[in-house]
């Protein structure tokens, strides 16, 4: 079995446009939006 170290290590790295779009402040802005509505959207189905 491999150590968690070694499972670490072999991890893919991002991009450098993922880390771009990571860094994205507009890009958060509509992830958070997204994230946000669909929680909205699960609470008013569940209550």
């Amino acid at each position: 079995m491999d150590t968690t170290d070694e499972r670490i290590s072999n991890a893919p790295l991002p991009t450098r446009e993922e880390l771009k779009r990571r860094r994205n402040p507009f890009f958060q802005l509509l992830r958070f939006i997204g994230t946000s509505w669909t929680m909205w959207r699960l609470a008013q189905k569940h209550h």
